[in-house]
């Protein structure tokens, strides 16, 4: 198909992207068997322009078992019967395009489903080296199901097998490791590339690639793994220039300078194992809800915690992408599909709204999780579904719930929520919050998120290559963008205040219980200010 600029820049405008994640099991569906499709995300897109967000990120929408909600993948160049076909992926990519908005895929690397065909291939046929198999057990490795016998090494669940890109260190006494250029490993750095290349011709204006760290086995320091992804950046560059590769690895000082255009700060990886973004908004405890360990967070009613980390590891993370001179950003993401919302556990979406505004004013990409614009909550209690549970206090359906449209008008951005999903279960709160509701509300969260995506095309101060002066990192927290633009935030329960030089003469651009006395700033419980020092 033809390609557009939404497809064919992106990588020049990262800079001011604002990303849009969605889980196509639960956002929109068309065709009424309860599951969400491409065709219901096709019907949704005049709300995201509405929403104003440049890029989409699509969850795995490729056939599969789904053992692991898609992450287990049986054919990598054909859509799920789930979610339609191939031909509505290019209708929504040309739909999206049209209405500036690039669509991207996920991409799981690192291993197949036990279903692909070249599985069944291989626990047939001894010679076969696309996956990691040993003749003998090994720990952590699976019994093949086929006439080789033998043992494979899984990627993550059991029914997941890792593929085979070699290990950066060999060990006499254990052959079945072979170097990054056995055929093999060739094999399937090709069959990247041929996947990648597939459905870009297609539309697609790039890829998340989900965890992207775990490809070549027992590599201290990632050398080898990031001489990987630097060679298919390098191959990007000239064969596809302009489309993207964000990475789940959770280190982007890392994961940037081995190539990929942006790396997120996870609830995982790096020196600290992902408390820079727990210490943000860590969300909350139960029985079957993720817990991240004592991390009081920042986005906290008591004001028990500092962003000091997260700006410690994002300044860390920047200057390591400087350094390296490729170019690049950090990803800070509202929440994921693996992660609890923002509106978790005794936070409120009140209480959200200071971290929106971060999320959209600090100089990294945006992501917003589908349903977090409207204050979608996790749901405790949410039934397991399609590997979700990780273990006895972590189930990530309480992420994965139905989008809450309501009641949406036949003209308005596509029909109102399906009666029933077969899926997983509405939020059960007769009070929960839906688009309908929020849509002709000025006042509203999703209202505020509209506004703040706004702002940020609009000011190049909040452009991620725009300076950032950090003020304060507790409660408020402020900071200073391009110089002149002042943001300041309190996500704690009680007012505060702080001395910001130039405040008496600064225009408010986004405020919400702020009061100026001097230079003195004052904010009311989740508050928060955007002002403008220099308003000529």
């Amino acid at each position: 198909m033809a390609t557009t600029p939404a497809t064919t820049d992106l990588a020049d405008r990262l800079d001011r992207t604002v990303l849009y994640q969605i889980y196509p099991q639960s956002f929109a569906d068309a065709d009424g068997d309860g599951i969400g499709d491409l065709r219901g995300i096709a019907d949704r897109l005049d709300y995201l322009a509405w929403l104003g967000v440049d890029a989409i990120w699509l969850s795995p929408c490729f056939v599969s078992p789904f053992a692991d909600a898609g992450y287990d993948v049986a054919d990598f160049l054909r859509i799920a019967p789930r979610y339609g076909s191939n031909a509505d992926l290019e209708h929504l990519t040309a739909e999206a395009a049209r209405r500036g908005i690039a669509v991207l895929l996920d991409l799981v690397a690192g291993h197949t489903s036990n279903q692909h065909p070249w599985f069944r291939a291989a626990i047939d046929d001894p010679d076969d080296d696309r996956y990691v198999w040993s003749d003998a057990p090994v720990d952590g490795f699976e019994p093949g199901p086929g006439r080789r016998g033998g043992y494979y090494r899984p990627n993550f669940f059991p029914v997941q097998p890792a593929l085979n890109y070699g290990y950066a260190r060999l060990d006499p006494a254990e052959p079945w490791r072979q170097p990054v250029d056995a055929p093999g490993p060739r094999a399937n750095r090709a069959a990247l590339r041929e996947i990648m290349a597939f459905w870009f011709d297609r539309g697609v204006a790039g890829f998340r690639v989900d965890m992207a760290a775990s490809l070549v086995k027992d590599d201290p320091g990632l050398v080898e793994t990031r001489r990987l992804w630097q060679e298919m950046r390098s191959w990007l560059n000239s064969t596809y220039p302009g489309r993207v590769l964000i990475s789940e690895w959770g280190d982007p000082k890392v994961a940037v300078p081995a190539g990929f255009h942006a790396d997120f700060l996870l609830q995982f990886g790096g020196d600290d194992d992902g408390l820079p973004l727990r210490s943000l908004w860590n969300n909350g405890t139960g029985t079957t809800q993720p817990t991240w360990g004592d991390v009081p967070a920042w986005a906290d009613a008591e004001a028990r915690g500092d962003a000091a980390t997260f700006v410690r590891e994002w300044s860390a993370a920047t200057a390591a992408i400087d350094a390296a001179g490729r170019g690049g950003v950090v990803g800070l993401p509202t929440s994921n599909h693996d992660f609890t919302r923002l509106v978790a556990g005794p936070r409120d979406a009140e209480q959200a709204r200071a971290a929106h505004v971060l999320v959209m004013t600090w100089p990294a990409l945006p992501s917003v999780y589908y349903g977090d614009e409207i204050g979608m909550r996790y749901v405790p209690d949410a039934p397991t579904t399609e590997g979700s549970r990780l273990g006895p206090t972590y189930d990530r359906a309480g992420s994965r719930t139905p989008m809450q449209w309501g009641d949406l008008p036949a003209a308005g951005f596509g029909p109102g929520t399906p009666a029933t999903s077969s899926y997983l279960p509405l939020d059960p709160d007769p009070g929960r919050p839906t688009v309908a509701d929020q849509v002709d509300d000025p006042g509203s969260l999703l209202h505020l998120v509209r506004t703040l995506i706004a702002l940020r095309h609009r000011d190049r101060r909040l452009d991620v290559g725009s300076p950032v002066e950090v003020l304060v990192t507790g409660y408020p927290m402020a900071y200073l963008r391009g110089g002149t633009l002042a943001v300041v935030l309190n996500p704690g329960r009680a007012p505060v205040e702080t001395v910001l030089p130039g405040a008496a003469g600064a225009r408010p651009v986004l405020t919400r219980g702020l009061r100026v006395d001097g230079e003195a700033v004052h904010l009311d419980g989740f508050g928060y200010a955007v002002l403008d020092l220099d308003p000529r």
